[in-house]
């Protein structure tokens, strides 16, 4: 039976995750590859961000289920399904209490925010161990069938190629893209040490985290 507790920081880590990507589109300077290349074919195809995300999410999903089922689980669900509505909602409020950036300097710091977020959200959806997303799982999956070259290269190439998709769409590449492609992973790890290895640590029956060595 999955832990509740992790359940709990799952489901708040894609709220956060949601709005970190929502603080990237609002700077205008690109989002991750993948919601940066979902924007762009759902602006494309004329289908909201929300609903075009589910569709590919179902796409994905089959692709996950038929060649790794084991990286499946509630976030695998949370994720796929009620992620787009997250990052439309706070979107939509950044926009009515802010309005976007107008000014260089604003875009860079709206940037700098997101980063903190998303990496803050990242760090309780994955560190939760309670299911992949359907993209996520696309480069685990990877490494599993090609053990000789590591995660690394298969992320980059599966990032890489959503990039491509977005800038052949018509979506935004900028400070944003890059950030998210090649800045987060040191301030994830850093979330991960320093708080959310530590909330997700069992304790011992005295009330103290026990420790891993």
């Amino acid at each position: 039976m999955t832990d509740p507790k992790r359940l709990i920081v799952m489901v708040i880590g894609n709220i956060f995750l949601g709005m970190g990507i929502s603080i990237f589109k609002l700077s205008g300077m690109g989002n991750d590859p993948f919601s940066g290349m979902v924007m762009a074919l759902a602006d494309l195809s004329g289908i909201t961000y929300a609903i075009f995300l589910i569709l590919l999410n179902l796409v994905l999903f089959v692709i996950e289920f038929v060649t790794g089922p084991r990286f499946i689980g509630p976030g695998t669900f949370v994720n796929a399904i009620l992620l787009g509505y997250i990052v439309t909602f706070f979107h939509n409020t950044w926009l009515e209490l802010l309005g976007e950036p107008q000014l260089f300097w604003q875009q860079v710091v709206t940037v700098a925010v997101g980063v903190v977020v998303c990496s803050f959200g990242v760090s309780m959806y994955q560190s939760s161990d309670v299911g992949v997303a359907p993209y996520d799982s696309l480069s685990l999956i990877m490494k599993n069938r090609l053990p000789n070259i590591s995660y690394f290269w298969h992320r980059m190439f599966t990032d890489a190629l959503c990039a491509l998709i977005c800038f052949l769409a018509g979506g935004i590449i900028g400070l944003g893209t890059l950030v998210s492609a090649f800045g987060l992973g040191p301030i994830i790890h850093f979330f991960n040490v320093n708080f959310t290895n530590k909330l997700l640590a069992p304790k011992a029956a005295n009330g103290r985290t026990t420790r891993f060595r």
